[in-house]
């Protein structure tokens, strides 16, 4: 039975129709897998579309699987057939969108028509971005899972020459103190902005987090603890309140009892995207002429946690994200705990003695 003409009916027939484009590029397209189950009688295939005699591919559709368009087809595919990222199917058109299909789009302009895969041209895209940006990085992430798809050997020090990306390199990012975050506030005119940024400032949200998660414990004689909404980018998460008496400094039990207090942003994912919703707030903090970004209310959160001593493991996984990325990020604070703390150890032994 014919699917309903809706956005989602629309969307999996556009997912099934790459996954034919990808298989007959490919030359390995099998009628037989696309016929209905129902008993009745069936059609004989199209000569095109009919399956290849077993003595091997075809010469011409194999040199054609292995040029570039065919090759980004297939691996878009697999990408979101990753049983991962179905489970998050938001999540993931956000990420292919933001994080992967700009660095592709390069791929394909520097490469050239008929082009193959090589890994020149990997290198030689990589190095269009700049030393040490966050660009370069996620450029290199992209390259990496394009190069594992096809299963193209990188170099050992692949990570080292597309990484690098840190508080401590990017631009030396002055982060706002908490003075300066808690006076911030009162140049936001309208109430459910300011509720907003008192969010982000307290629990170190991602900009489209503020509008997915249930701060139903935000209310009064709750306990504070906020949850990440399964629909965000990484999936459900729990976060405590660094420093707990904002919830009261910005007004956020109102958020407890009235969700309808933030601001009315478009976040049906059927029809907008986790990048737009997050785009949204960025906008508004240019619009009240803000000196920060919202990533800069989320970098202060962290480095909170660090020189309060919450293990890197509990501040990543509030965070949303690994501790690898959260050690790489953050490598500079957590160095300088570490460091304090060996000294402070060092010195007590000595008292000591």
């Amino acid at each position: 039975m014919a699917q309903p003409a809706t956005a989602v009916g629309l969307e999996q027939a556009e997912a099934r129709l790459r996954e034919v484009a990808a298989a007959l590029a490919a030359g390995c397209f099998d009628w037989s897998s696309w016929q209905r189950r129902a008993s009745v009688p069936q059609v004989p295939a199209p000569l095109a579309l009919r399956p290849k005699p077993a003595k091997g591919p075809d010469p011409a559709l194999q040199g054609e699987a292995d040029r570039l368009p065919a090759l980004l087809e297939a691996f878009e595919v697999a990408f979101f057939a990753d049983p991962r990222r179905r489970r998050q199917p938001a999540g993931s058109r956000s990420t292919w969108r933001a994080a992967y299909r700009p660095y592709l789009r390069r791929l394909e302009q520097l490469a050239g028509p008929g082009a193959e895969l090589t890994l020149p041209l990997l290198e030689e895209v990589l190095e269009t971005y700049v030393l040490a940006s966050r660009s370069r990085q996620q450029c290199g992430i992209a390259l990496a899972a394009l190069a594992r798809h096809r299963q193209l050997e990188l170099p050992a020090d692949w990570s080292e020459r597309s990484g690098g990306y840190g508080l401590h390199l990017a631009r030396f990012r002055q982060l706002p103190t908490d003075d300066q975050i808690r006076e911030l506030v009162e140049r936001i005119p309208n109430p459910g902005w300011r509720l907003a940024y008192g969010l982000m400032a307290t629990y170190g949200l991602r900009n489209h987090e503020v509008f997915f998660c249930d701060c139903a414990a935000l209310a009064p004689g709750g306990d504070q603890v906020i949850r990440v909404l399964p629909t965000s980018k990484t999936g459900e998460h729990q976060v405590w309140p660094f420093q707990p008496d904002w919830v009261e400094h910005f007004g956020l039990e109102r958020l407890g009892r009235d969700r309808g207090a933030l601001p009315p942003v478009a976040i049906d994912l059927r029809r907008t995207t986790l990048q737009q919703v997050g785009r949204r707030v960025a906008e508004q903090f240019r619009r009240y002429e803000l000196p920060i970004t919202p990533y800069d209310l989320r970098h202060a959160w962290a480095v909170r946690t660090i020189h309060i001593g919450l293990p890197d493991t509990v501040s990543a996984r509030m965070m949303g994200h690994s501790v690898a990325i959260h050690t790489r990020t953050y490598h500079h604070w957590i160095t300088r705990r570490d460091q304090q703390q060996a000294v402070d150890a060092a010195l007590a032994r000595h008292r000591a003695a």
